[in-house]
């Protein structure tokens, strides 16, 4: 079965380069064979919190990506950097796994900065999802998709962020205070208002994030 890597980007806020960052820094550190993919939905699909990323759980848009029920989809952030080996992150036998712990004030235990998903599972996901429905479940600022993802999949397995999974969100829980790439990290995320571009004066994010 194949490993089909997926990003989303929409509107402008993200240039075409925050793509080519995250393929290459993929390329750098994951030998295995994988896809990626970049998706772009129509602006009429587009719903605040990252809603429309929920998608990726219709088996209907599966087959229109070219993803066949058993691959495997990661999918990242736009603007998350690749540090290390990916091989040991990806080596999940479950068949949906998302990042958790990376919150601070928001009280949702998932974040997702990294998903994985088995195609074909959990549909219901997807099937159950309205707008009507995900403005009802508790939310923090808005409804999100980490949010419906948790009401929909509340025992979901994860990868905790630190030191056990190799992920880190930039200045969330388990970020040094100093702002140092962690010498364990894998995979550096950057949930909310925090991008790359704003600390690019930071030599490891010159170094992985090119």
């Amino acid at each position: 079965m194949a490993l089909i890597i997926t990003t989303w980007r929409w509107g402008d806020k993200y240039p075409s380069h925050y793509v080519d960052r995250l393929r290459r820094g993929i390329e750098r550190h994951f030998s295995s064979p994988f896809q990626f993919k970049l998706i772009q939905p129509a602006a009429a699909l587009l719903f605040k919190g990252c809603l429309v990323r929920l998608q990726m759980f219709s088996p209907e848009w599966q087959r229109q990506q070219g993803i066949r029920e058993g691959d495997t989809i990661l999918n990242l952030d736009l603007d998350l950097i690749v540090t290390g080996q990916l091989e040991p992150v990806l080596n999940r036998a479950e068949d949906f796994v998302i990042l958790q712990g990376a919150n601070a004030a928001n009280p949702c235990p998932f974040n997702g900065s990294v998903m994985m998903l088995r195609a074909g599972a959990h549909r219901d996901v997807w099937d159950d999802f309205s707008l009507d429905k995900v403005s009802q479940i508790p939310k923090y600022e808005f409804p999100d998709d980490q949010g419906w993802i948790w009401h929909k999949l509340p025992k979901a397995a994860g990868w905790n962020v630190g030191p056990r999974s190799g992920i880190y969100a930039f200045r969330k829980p388990q970020w040094p205070h100093d702002d140092q790439l962690p010498s364990d990290a894998r995979m550096v995320a950057f949930p909310g208002a925090r991008d790359p571009r704003m600390f690019f004066h930071l030599p490891w994010i010159q170094q992985h994030w090119r």
